[in-house]
């Protein structure tokens, strides 16, 4: 079994989120490589660092997040991606999914929930 820590971008155009989810995902043995905060900075990102997992926003400056996913799933189909959503903006999480997203997090869930929807969501896409 490959013991090493999923490496990990998190996309997020608030400061106090990354800081959050880099808590909560270092907490369960992920390894956060880089942040981007905008979606230009998420592409930039994972075209240099090639990650396992990447966490992103919705709603994002420069480049949504919507947009980078779906230049980044081109490049990657196979990439586990979890889209960020602060508002329960059904239409974009819908389209994140459509474009390649594995599963999407509201940013008001609670941290158990969060590490709980993350670990199921990485489980699954090793075991593709």
């Amino acid at each position: 079994m490959n013991s090493e820590k999923p490496r990990t971008i998190i996309a997020d155009d608030e400061p106090h989120i990354r800081t959050l989810m880099k808590v909560v995902l270092e907490s369960m043995g992920f390894e956060i490589i880089a942040q981007a905060a905008n979606g230009q900075e998420a592409v930039d990102l994972f075209l240099k660092l090639k990650p396992d997992i990447l966490l992103m926003d919705i709603n994002m400056p420069i480049k949504t997040g919507l947009e980078a996913l779906k230049e980044i799933i081109v490049l990657d189909p196979a990439l586990c991606v979890i889209m960020l959503s602060s508002v329960s903006d059904v239409e974009s999480v819908e389209q994140a999914i459509e474009i390649g997203a594995a599963h999407f997090i509201r940013k008001d869930t609670p941290i158990t929930e969060i590490k709980k929807i993350v670990n199921e969501t990485w489980q699954k896409h090793t075991r593709r």
